[in-house]
């Protein structure tokens, strides 16, 4: 096996920490041939989808990206900006922002990537490399652990890892959907959007589904969405009567985690629930499934089923607590990377003598 051709080395250079953070992904355009290329790298990853692939790759080629790319084209472009995607927007923003706040050593580096679609997490660790990263930390966007996620963009970069010569010290943040900061962060931005919108009868808590069966199959995704939910509801103050979990974005036939966002809402205007407002913990960024799915379609649903007032309340997006919180997990998860074990004049001394022993840089 070959390996990648590593970036040039510079001796007396000082250690660079990278920082990565890592997003599910976005189609390039809201167009049918666009959304082809990333449902069929979404789909193909057997972390999604765990049916074996003699049977899933005739139904995946066959049939889903022959008839779903048009349809989820016309979603996305609904909600499409000026800026492009939305989650790629905000991802981007949410990198930039995050880099201010730390206020990083000269030469360290804050990146975003995406585990399907542009730019990849390969391409990005190659960049980090290059730039002299020599300790990357690997944050997903994704407060609440599971396999089909989490665990997905630590294979990307284990792929990526065995493909290269000189591997940096790796670290990776597993979850932090029940941090405190995290929590209060989702609290100050569903408290100020009562403050100008008042409150709704049921706050509903919708994070992204995913089949049952891998509740029985040991993924922690399950509960810590409901960790997730208590901590918010107990923070907020709010009594069980006065929210509820739901799970959102249920795809094919077999069972997901319940009960479902739509038939819920509809559940409640069919009980004389007047109003709701809907969160989305799960998410950080607004995307197809919280912009479209959950204020467009959720709320076509609640008031078509009787409901009076339907609100969606944003992501966190770029909101300051929330790259406060994303700063303060950085930190923590950099300790004793930060210090330069050699002075400048040790490093120039060592520098010296690598030239001296015949070396480029």
């Amino acid at each position: 096996m070959s390996y990648a051709t590593e970036p040039a080395h510079h001796h007396g250079r000082p250690a660079r920490v990278g920082v990565l953070l890592v997003n599910l992904g976005t189609p390039e355009a809201p167009t049918p041939a666009a959304l082809r290329r990333y449902l069929g790298e979404f789909l193909s990853d057997t972390r999604v989808v765990e049916i074996p692939r003699l049977i899933w790759w005739p139904i995946l080629h066959g049939i889903i990206l022959r008839v779903r790319p048009k349809k989820s084209a016309a979603k996305y472009a609904s909600v499409w900006t000026p800026q492009g995607s939305p989650l790629a927007s905000w991802t981007a923003k949410q990198s930039e922002l995050l880099k201010e706040h730390l206020g990083l050593p000269a030469g360290s580096v804050v990146r975003h990537a995406m585990r399907y679609g542009q730019p990849s997490v390969g391409s990005q660790l190659d960049a980090l490399k290059a730039e002299g990263c020599d300790r990357i930390l690997i944050l997903p966007l994704y407060p609440q652990y599971s396999a089909t996620t989490s665990a997905s963009v630590f294979d990307a970069v284990y792929a990526w890892a065995g493909k290269v010569r000189r591997v940096p010290e790796l670290r990776f943040i597993n979850r932090y959907g029940m941090d405190a900061d995290y929590i209060n962060a989702l609290a100050l931005k569903i408290e100020a959007h009562w403050q100008q919108h008042g409150r709704a009868d049921k706050l509903v808590m919708s994070f992204h589904g995913v089949p049952e069966r891998t509740l029985h199959l040991g993924d922690p995704y399950h509960c810590e969405c409901h960790q997730t939910a208590r901590r918010l509801a107990e923070r907020l103050g709010l009594a069980a009567q006065d929210w509820q979990l739901t799970f959102q974005s249920r795809f094919g036939k077999a069972k997901w985690l319940e009960p479902y966002t739509e038939p819920t809402l509809q559940a409640l205007a069919k009980q004389g629930v007047p109003s709701v407002q809907v969160v989305c913990p799960g998410f950080v960024a607004d995307c197809l499934e919280t912009l479209e799915e959950v204020a467009m379609e959720c709320r076509t649903a609640f008031l078509t089923a009787g409901g009076q007032r339907f609100e969606y309340i944003p992501c966190l997006n770029d909101h300051p607590a929330w790259i406060g919180t994303l700063a303060k997990l950085v930190s923590q998860h950099t300790q004793g990377w930060w210090g330069d074990a050699l002075s400048v004049e040790e490093r120039q001394a060592g520098r010296e003598r690598a030239l001296a022993a015949g070396a480029q840089d």
